[in-house]
């Protein structure tokens, strides 16, 4: 029996014929390496600097960059840092690059550190004596599974009085914040800012 035939359409003919986009791809996600490469010395010495946050807290470990093709089909690149990621007890800062939608900047807590940082969180984003929550552009995940990525409503919402309330009995705290890939010369600008926003966050008293 023979094997199907498997047609290319017109504009698949014509990419697999064009090697400039994949050459161009490649060397985009070079740079979004660097970018992070930059940014992880940034971090490491900020997070040095914040004596709020106990480096024992959440370890030693160096910042991890990963990336893979098929984040809902498409290439993503990322950097972990701070990141402690065990069976019940995560806290991490993720910035993420996905091709084609946007560069976003997250916290993750769960067990023993959300336990920890939810009240800094909370008076962050509720001062005390301040009616209306702080929420900066800030949306919270609403997920139950902490791994998706994406700014669809089923993931993220803003940040409202309620979901404030309500963080000390959420499965994890995942606060996110993005920007669009049109801004890519901000893109430094964001990272650095936001990092250090979070680290305001988690130290808030």
């Amino acid at each position: 029996m023979s094997p199907a035939k498997v047609t290319l359409s017109p504009k698949e003919q014509e990419l697999v014929n064009n090697t400039d986009w994949i050459l161009t791809k490649n060397a985009v996600i070079q740079k979004v390496y660097a970018l992070f490469g930059g940014l992880s010395d940034v971090y490491q010495l900020a997070l040095q600097k914040q004596v709020a946050i106990p480096l024992k807290d959440v370890g030693i470990r160096s910042p991890k960059i990963s990336r893979g093709e098929q984040y809902e089909g498409l290439p993503w690149v990322m950097l972990d840092f701070p990141r402690h990621f065990a069976a019940n007890d995560a806290f991490g800062i993720r910035s993420f690059f996905w091709w084609g939608n946007f560069c976003s900047i997250t916290v993750q807590l769960s067990g023993k550190f959300q336990q920890k940082y939810v009240a800094s969180v909370q008076n962050y984003f509720q001062p005390q004596g301040v009616a209306v929550p702080l929420c900066k552009d800030w949306v919270i995940g609403i997920n139950d599974d902490p791994w998706k990525h994406h700014f669809r409503k089923d993931n993220y919402i803003p940040v409202s009085e309620s979901m404030v309330n309500s963080m000390p009995g959420l499965p994890h705290i995942k606060l996110s914040k993005k920007i669009s890939l049109q801004e890519w010369d901000q893109l430094d600008r964001f990272f650095e800012e936001n990092f250090l926003e979070i680290l305001t966050m988690l130290s808030t008293r």
